[in-house]
């Protein structure tokens, strides 16, 4: 997804699926995030209009898993404790739930409780295995999928296609493999585009182009991509500790983690043992 595409190109890739316009919340906040000196009460109050997402920002801040030993009762409070890049991470991975969700299809629910547990998934795994931005890995996991949505609008049968392709998937076949062959698109291609056009972090969106990918990407032992292979880790480790195979699959079997679990928990540098602690602590807190 590296190269850049002609707008007919992209046209084709996304076979009729209409990307919705980005959020003005994150317009307004991306604008202030690019000043040279991003004012944090402007960045406060843009967030305080809203209160879904004021309500959504206070509830992570002081969730077990951020970890924070004071609790935050302010959109200001956590915009001076956390800075600004973090918050504003936070808040555009909020932001595409109000954009994209019809409630009129009751499968959305479905999609996006896993969505909203593999992103608390996300942020608990990435402070347990030291990665920093953890906000990233947060926004990553409820991103991720954001092409489910659009292409449930465009193929009503798609999620029979989805249960199918996570059937299919081993370690030869991706699980968009068979999306590209039934309906010559997938989610994660439909996903990178939407993200590049809400302007998201570019490693954000490769990692998203990639997150079925990840067998070819773990297989190479080059110390290339390391930021997208650890982005890639986590999700990976959070998709499966909450069941993704069997919420969106519709599988009894974890096929696509099943092939990657090795090369993906040597990359980490976590034992089987110490997966499976991990996994369970991470349950206890509520994830999942």
């Amino acid at each position: 997804m590296a190269h850049e595409l002609s707008a007919e190109q992209i046209r084709q890739v996304l076979q009729g699926i209409s990307v919705p316009p980005q959020p003005q919340i994150m317009v307004d906040l991306q604008m202030e995030q690019v000043m040279p000196n991003p004012d944090l009460k402007s960045i406060a109050r843009l967030i305080g209009q809203d209160p879904g997402l004021s309500g959504a920002l206070l509830k992570i801040v002081n969730s077990p898993f951020f970890g924070l030993s004071n609790r935050i009762a302010s959109i200001q409070q956590a915009v001076n404790l956390l800075g600004c890049d973090t918050v504003i991470n936070l808040i555009n991975a909020q932001s595409i739930k109000g954009e994209m969700t019809d409630e009129t299809i009751v499968t959305l629910n479905r999609f996006w409780d896993s969505a909203q547990d593999v992103a608390m998934a996300c942020l608990s795994l990435a402070k347990r295995i030291g990665y920093q931005a953890a906000d990233e890995a947060y926004a990553l996991g409820l991103f991720h999928n954001c092409g489910i949505p659009l292409m449930l609008k465009r193929f009503p049968d798609y999620m029979t296609v989805l249960e199918e392709a996570y059937a299919r998937a081993n370690g030869e076949r991706r699980v968009v493999d068979t999306e590209n062959q039934l309906l010559n698109t997938n989610h994660a291609v439909v996903g990178y585009f939407t993200a590049k056009s809400w302007n998201l972090p570019l490693h954000l969106c490769e990692a998203i182009a990639n997150h079925h990918n990840a067998l070819a990407i773990f297989s190479d032992e080059s110390s290339r991509d390391a930021q997208l292979k650890t982005l890639l880790a986590i999700l990976k480790m959070a998709e499966h500790i909450c069941a993704s195979y069997e919420v969106l699959g519709n599988q009894p079997d974890d096929h696509e983690w099943n092939s990657i679990e090795q090369l993906v928990l040597e990359y980490v540098g976590l034992s089987e043992y110490d997966f499976e602690n991990l996994k369970e602590s991470i349950r206890e807190l509520g994830a999942c």
